[in-house]
């Protein structure tokens, strides 16, 4: 890339800027050298000029020399010596302004090449500020501040990269959002992290990052035990149930909670996957699968019922609960409304909670958009708003 920029050939003259003879007949050996691709030679041959001219070079003199010395650095791989030879050439009066843009680029590349991240974040800024504005030279910006070490600055970079694009509609790539990432924790700020991982399922929704989510938000400080169960229920939506013992918990919480049709669709899905009905454990899961078929039919028996005695209830509670468990059987606009009518009848030991289980029953129903309404209005401190953001995300 960086040989890209070498310069092919520099004029001796430009309107009425001369070079006298002495500095200049090396110079043109050494542009013959040049282009014989024998850049030690051509090395020697700027020196010699240099030393002819020790003391008396003219501005444009040493205008040219300098374009000589990068070409004949840049040949050998001496990125260090370029960039000086370009620092020179920036600062020149002798530069023309068109051709500013130009050099700036080339300098950029030089300087990445170089693993030089600290200059070539600079030199970008530059070439930014000077009307630069090609994608691959900018785009360069924010992972060369990552790579001096600039943890801080490069997460402001790629936020508000990401941010732009978002704004256009566009999608940020895996290398920004990975390295958004990767910022937060160089930094070991784990808020920022989480954030992260946020853009990253909603752009690039794989099991391994959401699993990553969703495990640290469980593990936040004051996350309530009650939400287990409803981190179950997220990792199944975002296919991060990996393990037997997920299958067994899970299945177990549903009963428990009673859900027993809930329970069976986590059963179902282990044995799907058979994570559940082989090995050593199998005849464990099959008294799991028992359990789950003998609590689901003594529930459909007393569905009816259980509806009446919630609705006489003084608080709301059995009513959300009820109402969930029809959804888990199909009967969505009767579970949704019982749900709706147990949070407004109040009293609810946690009302957080059960705004957000309204919202995942809608989810559930297939209605996502009122969904998202919903979970948008989820609050409190004991997960359920974290929850709720992150159901938000699913697709």
């Amino acid at each position: 890339m960086a040989a890209q920029a070498a310069v092919s050939g520099v004029a001796f003259a430009a309107g009425k800027q001369t070079i006298s003879a002495e500095v200049g007949a090396p110079l043109q050996e050494a542009q013959k050298a040049l282009q014989s691709k024998n850049y030690k030679e051509a090395s020697a041959k700027i020196s010699a000029a240099e030393a002819a001219g020790k003391g008396k070079l003219t501005s444009y003199e040493s205008f040219v020399i300098e374009q000589l010395k990068s070409s004949a650095a840049l040949g050998q791989g001496d990125y260090k010596s370029a960039l000086a030879a370009y620092d020179q050439i920036l600062a020149s009066p002798e530069l023309p302004e068109g051709e500013k843009v130009q050099r700036l680029d080339a300098y950029v590349k030089i300087a990445y090449t170089a693993k030089d991240y600290a200059k070539t974040a600079e030199a970008i800024q530059k070439y930014k500020a000077a009307g630069g504005t090609s994608p691959d030279t900018l785009g360069l910006y924010a992972q060369s501040l990552y790579l001096a070490g600039k943890y801080k600055e490069a997460g402001a970079e790629l936020t508000s990269q990401i941010n732009a694009l978002e704004a256009a509609g566009k999608k940020p790539t895996d290398t920004q959002l990975q390295l958004l990432a990767s910022c937060a924790l160089k930094q070991n700020d784990m808020n920022a992290y989480a954030a992260a991982l946020e853009k990253i399922v909603t752009f690039t929704p794989k099991p391994e990052y959401w699993l990553d989510l969703i495990v640290r938000t469980g593990n936040k400080a004051g996350f309530s035990p009650a939400l287990t169960l409803d981190t179950y229920r997220l990792r199944k939506a975002t296919g991060t149930m990996e393990k037997t013992g997920d299958y067994m918990e899970a299945a177990q919480l549903a009963l428990q909670a009673g859900y027993p049709a809930e329970a069976k669709g986590f059963v179902d899905e282990g044995y799907s996957k058979k994570l559940l009905g082989e090995g050593a454990d199998a005849p464990r899961h099959q008294r799991l699968k028992d359990l789950v078929a003998k609590k689901l039919a003594e529930d459909q028996a007393t569905l009816a019922e259980g509806e009446k005695a919630a609705a006489a209830q003084a608080t709301g509670d059995a009513l959300v609960a009820t109402g969930f468990n029809l959804v888990t059987y199909g009967q969505n606009d009767k579970g949704l409304q019982l749900i709706q009518q147990g949070i407004a009848k109040g009293g609810l030991k946690a009302p957080e909670q059960a705004k957000l289980h309204l919202g995942v029953a809608q989810v559930l129903a297939g209605k996502k958009s009122e969904a998202n309404k919903t979970f948008a209005g989820v609050g409190g401190t004991d997960g359920s708003k974290d929850l709720a953001r992150l159901w938000t995300l699913v697709r």
